[in-house]
């Protein structure tokens, strides 16, 4: 059989704005893990909308489809262009789970909720010429799960191959969070197996590891066994918490002796009005310098993700928000307008009090206004995102953010990733254009080495470890 997968490029990977580097970081993990269902014999075509030109002109008979929000249009394009020639087509994803009846008119089977268990079902059903027109997954469990079709990635397209999830979902429940409704009808947050785990990185080329779970500390005694087995691979790896989590007992210290080295870290907000409003209780009360404090002393670097949009934002929320963050030297900062995904409990909210604007799906990129704001205008808090970004990545506050902290070589490691990571976008560009991006990994585990934090905690490594980032002609 020969069957096709594709992920379709995000609109946003196409705008004006379009960083050709963001969306060439990691290689589509989910369907990879749905081709490690297929039968050894069968022709298997894994495509990747954002790293290649997308081939229209083949014959599979099976196409599966992944759809998030902004790339449905593009989606259903697709879909119907191969269901005209005789292929059979799934869909499946976030977008399709929220909009099921949508997806429906473009698709052959759609898929709500994950598809460990219901693709192998499909498949049976599907051998058998008797699928169902919809599979929804109920039973959640990654016990035994087959490992990653990896040989299906093109490695050298991406940044950053060595992507990683050993956990599915997560233990909160943001009103405006996509993926409440993609869990819904079953367990929200579960893991493997933790010896599963560590061959899934055992089997992993090199050092780097970036672990794409929503939250990696979600599951105490998972993450920390996790974590006990990976000391000693000599790892090191990024991934995402809540500030709660980072606070709580001594399971980020585990984390930074396994090779944590930066935390994608949603604050989101510093309103207490604005945390109930998400129903973001795990930040409610919660000290965030404290947490930053913590984080540094273990010379973790920090991705501050922000919201800009809630109810009790006003006009000098952007300045506050770029402020405490260069102030807190944090690595990076990703903010987000508000944005209210079909399916989650902010959608419903607002459609109810009539505030949603507009149902064009491509809009929805977090860096549009979708709905009527309240202290602020559309107009205000567009150009009020825009100026954020702007102003914390300005060369003046790379360099004042990567000042303050306390060694000299945290500051060169946050100087070197801050103004890489934003400021060398013809550097990027050559480097995807020539196919060489996956050499630029030994320059990322270099500049997440080990660092020394001057007061707190040492962790010894030498120098040298920064040699590659002094080498880079730019």
């Amino acid at each position: 059989m020969r069957v096709k997968l594709i992920l379709p490029a995000l609109t946003e990977a196409e705008s004006p704005f379009w960083r050709p580097i963001k969306y060439s970081l990691f290689p589509p993990l989910g369907l990879a893990t749905l081709a490690a269902y297929l039968a050894p014999d069968d022709e298997i075509d894994l495509q990747d909308q954002h790293v290649e030109k997308l081939n229209l002109h083949d014959n599979p008979d099976l196409v599966i489809i992944q759809v998030y929000i902004t790339n449905a249009y593009r989606a259903y394009k697709i879909a119907d262009h191969y269901r005209a020639q005789g292929a059979y087509v799934l869909l499946g994803g976030l977008h399709v789970t929220s909009l099921p009846q949508e997806a429906a008119l473009h698709a052959d089977t759609i898929f709500l909720g994950p598809g460990e268990a219901t693709f192998p079902e499909f498949l049976q059903d599907f051998r058998n010429k008797n699928p169902k027109k919809v599979y929804s997954s109920s039973i959640r469990s990654l016990d035994k799960i087959p490992p990653i079709r990896r040989d299906l990635i093109k490695r050298n397209k991406y940044l950053v191959p060595n992507s990683i999830v050993v956990t599915r979902g997560c233990p909160h429940h943001c009103n405006f969070c996509y993926k409440d409704a993609f869990f819904e009808g079953g367990r929200s947050f579960y893991t493997q197996m933790v010896d599963d785990a560590l061959a899934e990185i055992d089997r992993l080329p090199g050092r780097h590891l970036y672990f794409l779970d929503d939250h990696l500390l979600g599951n105490t005694k998972f993450a920390g066994e996790l974590f006990a087995g990976m000391r000693g691979m000599n790892r090191v790896f990024q991934g995402a918490a809540t500030v709660d989590a980072v606070l709580r007992g001594n399971l980020i210290e585990k984390a930074a002796e396994a090779g944590l080295r930066s935390l994608f870290v949603g604050f989101e907000t510093f309103s207490p009005a604005n945390l109930k409003q998400s129903n973001k209780k795990q930040n409610l009360e919660k000290d965030y310098q404290k947490a930053v404090n913590r984080l540094h002393s273990l010379g973790i670097m920090i991705n501050g993700s922000f919201v800009f949009g809630l109810d009790d934002d006003d006009a000098d929320v952007f300045k506050r928000t770029v402020d405490w963050a260069v102030n807190n030297a944090i690595t990076t900062s990703t903010y987000h307008v508000l944005t209210p995904y079909p399916g989650t409990q902010l959608f419903k909210d607002l459609e109810q009090q009539g505030r949603i604007l507009t149902r064009n799906w491509d809009l929805y990129d977090t860096r549009n206004v979708v709905y009527r704001t309240t202290n602020l205008t559309a107009e205000e808090l567009k150009n009020g995102y825009d100026w954020a970004y702007q102003e914390f990545y300005s060369w003046s506050n790379i360099f004042k953010s990567s000042l303050n902290h306390a060694s000299h070589k945290h500051k060169l490691k946050h100087f070197f990733y801050t103004g890489g990571w934003k400021k060398f976008e013809p550097v990027w560009n050559f480097l995807i254009k020539t196919n060489n991006l996956n050499n630029m990994l030994p320059v990322l585990e270099s500049i997440l080495s080990r660092v020394k934090t001057g007061k707190e905690k040492v962790l010894p490594e030498t120098e040298a470890d920064l040699q590659p980032i002094m080498n880079i002609k730019l």
